[in-house]
């Protein structure tokens, strides 16, 4: 991973990750199910410097019933509305695994790939809740190692689509008539508990060969899969000797795996709300918290890092994790969207490159695994 500048990317969870954050007079609450507000507050974000957004997702209502914002867009479709606004900034859905099938979801990743031209992640997620499994109807809700190993064989399908057509299959050929050459397109024939998946894909190879993982590494099972397949592994820790605790772990069992933990970036989250003083932040955080009393199932805080401040403030503290080896990035979590991201711009980042994200993770585009066989080619 490139070492001249830590990597920042933001989560935006709605108006914000504290339950009261859209009752502020600032929050845009009234805006939230619009393709503009998403557009322009990850605009903001390109803007300031950040090389990345994480756009949540579930298939349940958020916790906290009526007091607190409820409804959701579907995070990959938010992604894909905000290509075309963007040009820099990384779009990192989440989308569960769960209750969607792989191939709906690496055509998905794969098509966002294309119409951001190359900026495309997914960050894996699993539905664990009984309120999603009704939802669906389909199964009983899993145990959690039943979820994350059903994870590791749809990231596992996926990877395979995304290979199923080699980068020169479409050949376009006029005089014979020929868009496509058959021999370059290739059958996964994946067999696994979950899925039986024979392929190939219906979309060809896109811009980043293979669009970037992220797996979030709460727990030993969702750890194993990040190891295993994530680009990006996101961790949240109480303080930085924690953090740095849980990244050299990472790294040993990346090493462990036959894995290059240097091609790996470990994202530490950090909660945050910005204002234009230390005082004017944890006097907006009071304010939130009182709001939040009045709602006793809403959840106002997370055991998380935490900073209240300016954003000079945040600058030294991402030079600080940087520094400590806590971490190869942040990924902020604002409690109040609006007021941070307002704040962001006096951060002092340089833009990023307008390239792939692939490439400013430093990582190569990956050949592609079918390029040397002739077998499995669809007839």
């Amino acid at each position: 991973m490139p070492d001249s500048e830590p990597l920042l990317a933001v989560e935006l969870a709605g108006t914000g990750v504290h339950p009261a954050s859209w009752r502020r007079a600032d929050s845009r609450a009234e805006d939230l199910f619009t393709g503009g507000y998403w557009a322009e507050t990850i605009g903001a974000a390109e803007a300031a410097g950040l090389d990345a957004v994480f756009v949540p997702d579930s298939f349940g209502l958020q916790p906290g019933g009526p007091d607190v914002t409820r409804g959701r867009l579907d995070a990959v479709a938010i992604a894909a509305r905000v290509a075309a606004r963007t040009e820099r900034i990384g779009l990192l859905p989440q989308a569960t695994v769960t209750h969607t099938e792989p191939f709906h979801l690496a055509k998905a990743v794969q098509s966002l790939d294309f119409v951001s031209m190359g900026r495309a992640g997914w960050e894996v997620t699993v539905s664990e809740t009984t309120e999603e499994a009704r939802a669906f109807g389909r199964k009983v809700v899993q145990s959690t190692p039943s979820l994350w190993h059903e994870a590791d064989e749809a990231i596992e399908v996926a990877a395979r689509l995304w290979d199923s057509w080699e980068d020169d299959a479409e050949i376009r050929d006029q005089s014979t008539g020929r868009f496509i050459d058959r021999d370059k397109l290739h059958y996964i024939d994946f067999h696994g508990e979950n899925f039986s998946v024979k392929g190939p894909s219906i979309t060809p190879r896109s811009p980043q060969g293979q669009p970037i993982v992220a797996v979030r590494a709460d727990d030993e099972d969702s750890a194993k899969v990040a190891v295993a397949r994530a680009d990006l592994i996101r961790v949240s820790a109480p303080d930085l000797a924690t953090a740095r605790a849980r990244r050299t772990l990472l790294r040993t069992a990346l090493a462990d795996a036959g894995r290059d933990p240097d091609t790996v970036a470990v994202l530490l989250d950090l909660d945050l709300l910005l204002a234009a003083s230390t005082d004017a932040a944890e006097a907006g955080l009071a304010q939130l918290d009182a709001w939040a009393a009045d709602t006793p199932a809403a959840t106002a805080s997370t055991p998380g890092l935490r900073h209240l401040g300016t954003a000079s403030q945040l600058r030294a503290l991402l030079d600080t994790v940087h520094e400590s080896g806590a971490a190869d990035g942040v990924t902020l979590r604002p409690l109040a969207v609006a007021a941070t991201i307002a704040q962001l711009s006096e951060l002092g980042r340089n833009a990023v490159p307008s390239t792939t994200l692939r490439a400013r993770l430093g990582l190569p585009r990956p050949a592609n695994r079918y390029a040397t066989s002739t077998e499995g080619t669809p007839s």
